[in-house]
């Protein structure tokens, strides 16, 4: 049905051009499915989705991301926006419900179900759009114009979902299913809304040889075949340098591990996490001699006693700084006086105290802290477990340390666990002048799901996307060292108590992405909203053809 009803409309355009009389300017609606076929394209579509899953840690099966988007694009073809909305619906929520269901383990099934149904609506978002921008005259017509639209409108809803509402949850996004594909390497040249939208377009040549190989076009599908192709190999093609420019740091990396895995109140023996993290760094006294660490990296939480208050953990801290001699980057809290919290990673200088912090800039809403909280205590009495809410910080994730060693000071990049996932925060971090990238954080309440897979693969592409040695420090696990190219070199297990000593290259040298800033992005979300509202206003204009299948 589906390669029978290209066909029809391309035959007709063909008999107008045989005759030599131009085609007449009305649209064409595609033939209409019975409803058998119609609810063929729904289990298309959740096919579709639960396959672009697939493609994302773990088992992170990057080739299925194409393949994936693909289904999505077959699946989108009637002409009505509601029907397409339900499509797009289906195939996020096979996608996303899946992807996602350490949130189930942390706070539960209603959370879970929500944020499913949250990220689900944006892909149904997409598919009315999709439906609207292609009613266009110039898209309609050609379908060289339909590649550049779909791709144009996945990035634009991306980003939508990125930033709205809460400040946006940008887990999923396309890009972040690419960690061990060649295609990653495009991360260095335009960021993600540059490598999802490669993913999207790649799925829709792929669509595109199937659709010409049913009707036995071979000049078409191998079309299609050779621009997938030429993406591929368009990927080795992009110098990823991991080379020190300015000297290297060697830093050692604790994982403390917790009293108890995966529960919501692992950290209610703060204490003994905080020792876990004491005996963890001076276990690295048992690899290096005092001194030879420039820096020892904890993780987020890796203390919930403020040090800078609390006497006691201050002097376990200042202690095992001065036993490795070396400055320590310790995850922690702060209770301002006015109410709230800080989640801050704080600089500690044996003998000196803390030097330098960064505060994380956008805690997780409904995890973090509660928006609407006596209205969403309706839904789930979960809320109450956050019982002072979360405060974002305001500066970037910059922190400047003095090394003796190398006579400068040398400036980390910090990101607070789920901040690794906006564009925005990790590419100020290196702009600022961040050497080296750090991700702290605590993954401890997701018990032995995908989560930390998943936002390693993450920080494996922020390293691409900005030239920088990466270390993700987490205090249960997955934790690892990266270098500038995306490689793991090193890596932990989870929920196991080990450490990390790595020679980290410093480079200053800032990539093509991270020059661009937000303007892909922006300039991706204009042209977007445009072809939309360009699609509704020329089908306004146009005649159109009788379709039994209903108005859009």
């Amino acid at each position: 049905m589906l390669s029978g009803s290209v066909a029809g409309w391309h035959n007709l355009r063909t008999s107008h051009r045989v005759r030599g009389v131009p085609p007449p300017l009305t649209y064409p609606a595609p033939v209409p499915l019975p409803p058998s076929a119609r609810w063929l394209t729904l289990l298309l579509a959740g096919a579709g989705g639960w396959t672009t899953r697939l493609a994302f840690p773990d088992p992170g099966l990057s080739v299925l991301a194409p393949v994936g988007m693909a289904a999505l694009f077959l699946a989108l073809r009637r002409d009505s926006a509601r029907w397409n909305a339900l499509v797009g619906l289906v195939w996020g929520l096979a996608c996303f419900g899946p992807m996602i269901t350490w949130a189930h383990t942390a706070v539960g099934p209603v959370p879970w179900l929500a944020l499913t149904v949250l990220e689900a609506s944006y892909v149904a978002l997409f598919g009315a759009a999709w439906a609207w921008a292609r009613r266009g005259h110039a898209v309609w017509r050609s379908s060289a114009w339909q590649l550049p639209t779909f791709v144009l409108l996945w990035v634009a809803v991306e980003e939508l979902r990125s930033a709205w509402p809460f400040g946006g949850f940008p887990w999923g996004r396309l890009a972040f299913s690419q960690a061990d594909s060649p295609l990653a390497a495009y991360m260095w040249l335009g960021g993600t809304p540059l490598l999802s939208g490669l993913v999207a377009g790649l799925g829709v040549l792929l669509a595109r040889a199937v659709l010409a190989a049913g009707q036995v076009a071979l000049g078409r599908t191998l079309g299609a075949l050779g621009a997938l192709g030429a993406v591929l190999v368009g990927s080795l093609l992009i110098p990823l340098d991991t080379v020190a420019q300015d000297g290297t740091l060697r830093v050692g990396a604790v994982q403390g591990n917790v009293p108890e895995p995966g529960r919501l109140d692992a950290f209610g023996e703060r204490r003994q996490v905080l020792d876990n993290h004491v005996a963890g760094t001076r276990a690295l006294l048992d690899r290096v001699a005092p001194g030879e660490l420039d820096v020892v990296l904890w993780p987020e939480n890796g203390t919930d006693i403020d040090p800078q208050v609390d006497q006691e953990a201050a002097g376990l801290i200042d202690g095992v700084a001065r036993e490795v001699r070396a400055p320590l980057l310790v995850g922690t809290v702060q209770y301002p006086p006015e109410g709230g919290r800080y989640n801050t990673a704080v600089l500690w200088e044996p003998g000196t105290g803390p030097v330098a912090t960064y505060s994380k800039q956008r805690p997780a809403p409904f995890a973090e802290y509660i928006p609407m909280r006596s209205f969403v205590r309706h839904f789930s009495d979960a809320v109450d477990l956050v019982t002072r809410d979360m405060l974002p910080g305001t500066e970037p994730g910059v922190v400047p340390m003095a090394s003796q060693r190398l006579a400068r000071t040398v400036v980390l990049g910090d990101v607070i666990c789920f901040e690794v996932a906006y564009d925005g925060i990790v590419r100020e971090a290196v702009a600022e002048g961040g050497e080296v990238l750090v991700v702290q954080t605590n993954n401890a309440s997701f018990g032995w799901s995908d989560e930390s897979t998943q936002q390693l693969a993450m920080s494996r592409l922020r390293a691409v996307e900005h030239g920088r040695a990466t270390v993700q420090i987490s205090t249960v696990g997955v934790s690892a060292v990266i270098a500038p190219n995306g490689a793991v070199v090193r890596q932990t297990g989870l929920f196991t108590a080990e450490q990390l000593v790595a020679d980290l290259p410093l480079r200053q040298t800032l990539t093509p992405a991270t020059r661009a800033g937000d303007w892909p992005a922006r300039t991706a979300a204009a042209i977007g909203v445009w072809v939309v509202l360009a699609g509704m206003v020329g089908a306004a204009r146009l005649p159109r053809a009788e379709r039994p299948d209903g108005p859009a």
